[in-house]
């Protein structure tokens, strides 16, 4: 017997010893694995400013991903990242229009680079001011005398918009250009709400303010219907418009409309690919090998790549264009203005307000761009960043906005003190309204027999989401709301030099394109960031000028901790990655956007100036 427990205790021992030396041999791994990789960053980053040779050949901008004005992992540590740990471009979700940009323009004066080639099968977009913008790059490209092809086994409407400034574009025998028109799409919460026995309690000001209309409704009102249909409409007529005089062809023939478009389909059997051909659409049906043999004679053959001669955008080297010494500061706005600290793909209002003092304060910094792309937010946030903004303007620092995609309601608001606002035709801004919704479950609690009961010194104190809420907080809010609303008009009339009586026509939540905005005064030019950087310039009497880019790079570690997840990712087999959970934004994309629902709205006092529309349209 004693030889018996003798035998499986040393079982119990060496097993535990196994099972330990596993233990320590993964860690051990896992902590020699982030040195390497820790150290290859180093390395890479400070022999990043070495100019690398650039074959002579083709520009491939093969962008994957999303345009955005300001990635949440910067471009340059994506790089580094793509190149160390072999990333899956898939997986390169975020590019820096600025980027972008620059890269097609420095190629324009490179003597290596003799053409470009648009690789466009995993762009997923950009809004149509950031599409308009890389294309007044590419048609710089295009007029110094270097060819563009461009090439798709179909295109998507945002990859169309882009290959329309090619000189040729080539389509697979059996693709499509998929043209058809926007679209806005909410959800609606009442009838969810209703059966959960949740009470919302919505306050708000602005007939267009739709964006409490989820809590309210189950559809759209008439108003926010008519208002968006305007907006949207514009949108698309630029868009077309566009397309149409780079093919030089009518935006009819570009688009017939629905019936239009089937009963063409009908006269070629259902052949899309023939069909844009034969509407001009494209210039040559052909296969990935017919198009690599008509690029492989125009650049040369690459023995070693087995490709023509082309270097990626992501590959080509970019000459460092930021100074510590420029004398315009840009401060970047993107995304949902919240309270505290910037967080990834959102504007801390803390944050951004010390950037705009930082600027403020450096003697040689002459005038500052504020770049805005949001669809509003916070009011406190916004008004921190405001106050700022008023400081340096008041200091006698020229303040100049460019509107991006987005400068509604809180993006608008953070714009009043601007010297001078440049937007693109078809940025959606105004949007001039507050809201502020309180959800309580008292109900819901009540129906599974759960209650809550308390004291209080007073009827403001006793607020909770368990609790009916009492009629004077609800009167004190609609109060806060209400004067929110009346301090957005004042500000917005001293700016604009108007009456807030003439403001209040124009406002009450409603979305204008750049144009219709210009036009009722809300903006005073219609043009891209490049026009607001000579604006500014103006404004600030200075003949030379470089800019000072004013953005907070992620720390090596996220860096390290976001480039180890797309790693990891893209080495498993395509049928193990379905079972992966996918990212939260791609899983509740549409459901975060609504306000209320998470706590990514965080207002100290429950008022937002928020536009919800602005940013989903498809």
């Amino acid at each position: 017997m004693r030889t018996l427990w003798r035998i499986i205790a040393g079982c119990f021992k060496w097993t535990w010893r196994a099972v330990n030396f596993i233990r320590e041999f993964i860690l051990n791994l896992f902590l020699i694995f982030l040195i390497l990789i820790c150290t290859g960053i180093y390395f890479q980053i400070n022999s990043s400013s070495a100019p690398a040779d650039v074959p002579r050949g083709a520009l491939k901008v093969d962008l994957t991903g999303v345009v955005v004005d300001k990635p949440s992992v910067s471009n340059r540590l994506s790089k580094i990242g793509r190149q160390l740990l072999g990333a899956s471009s898939d997986r390169l979700k975020e590019n820096s229009l600025f980027d972008v940009v620059n890269a097609i323009r420095q190629a324009k004066d490179d003597k290596n680079i003799t053409g470009m080639v648009l690789d466009l099968r995993d762009f997923a977009g950009a809004d149509q001011p950031s599409l308009q913008y890389i294309g007044k790059a590419l048609r710089e490209f295009r007029d110094s005398g270097k060819p563009i092809y461009a090439t798709g086994d179909s295109y998507s409407q945002a990859q169309y918009y882009l290959a329309s400034f090619a000189n040729t574009v080539y389509l697979s025998a059996q693709g499509t250009v998929d043209l058809h028109g926007f679209a806005t799409n909410t959800l609606y919460y009442k009838s969810l709400l209703d059966k959960l026995k949740v009470t919302s309690h919505v306050f708000r000001v602005g007939t267009y303010k739709s964006a409490v209309e989820p809590f309210l409704r189950d559809d759209m009102s008439p108003a926010a219907r008519d208002a968006d249909s305007r907006w949207i409409g514009e949108l698309w007529q630029n868009y077309l418009n566009t397309i149409a005089a780079n093919r030089q062809i009518t935006t009819q023939q570009l688009f017939p409309g629905a019936q239009g478009l089937l009963d063409g389909l009908q006269k070629v059997g259902g052949d899309t690919a023939q069909y844009a051909k034969d509407n001009k659409l494209v210039d040559e049906l052909a296969s990935r090998a017919a198009v690599d043999l008509q690029l492989t004679k125009k650049f040369g053959f690459n023995q070693q790549e087995h490709d023509y001669n082309n270097i990626s955008i992501y590959d080509y080297p970019l000459k460092d264009n930021t100074s510590h010494d420029g004398n315009i500061a840009v401060v970047m706005a993107n995304g949902a203005i919240m309270d505290g600290e910037e967080a990834p793909g959102s504007v801390g209002g803390d944050t951004t307000a010390m950037q705009i003092r930082e600027a403020r304060l450096d003697p040689k910094i002459k005038a500052i761009v504020l770049r805005v792309n949001s669809p509003g937010g916070s009011v406190s946030a916004s008004e921190v960043i405001r106050e700022e903004l008023a400081a340096a303007r008041d200091a006698g620092k020229p303040v100049v906005v460019s509107m991006g995609g987005m400068a509604a309601s809180g993006g608008y608001w953070i714009s009043t003190p601007a010297s001078y606002i440049v937007a693109s035709p078809s940025t959606l801004t105004g949007s001039i309204g507050i809201f502020g919704v309180i959800n309580t479950v008292e109900n819901s609690l009540d129906a599974i027999g759960v209650h809550t009961d308390g004291v209080a010194t007073s009827p403001l104190a006793d607020i909770a989401s368990t609790k009916a809420l009492p009629g004077e907080v609800q009167q004190l809010m609609q109060l806060s709301i209400e004067n929110g609303y009346k301090n957005f008009l004042g500000l917005v009339a001293k700016s604009r030099n108007k009456t807030p009586e003439e403001i209040d026509q124009i406002a009450q939540g409603h979305v204008w394109t750049g144009s219709a905005a210009k036009a009722n005064g809300l903006v005073d030019a219609l043009g891209d960031f490049d026009d607001a950087v000579v604006k500014a310039a103006e404004l600030a009497k200075l003949k030379d000028y470089q800019l000072q880019w004013s953005q907070d790079e992620p720390t090596l570690f996220e860096a390290l901790l976001s480039q180890v997840d797309v790693s990891v990712r893209a080495s498993l087999p395509a049928a193990l990655k379905v079972y992966l959970p996918a990212p939260m934004a791609d899983i509740m994309a549409d459901m975060k956007k609504q306000p209320g629902l998470f706590d990514d709205l965080n207002d100290p006092q429950n008022r937002y100036a928020l536009c919800l529309t602005c940013g989903d349209v498809r």
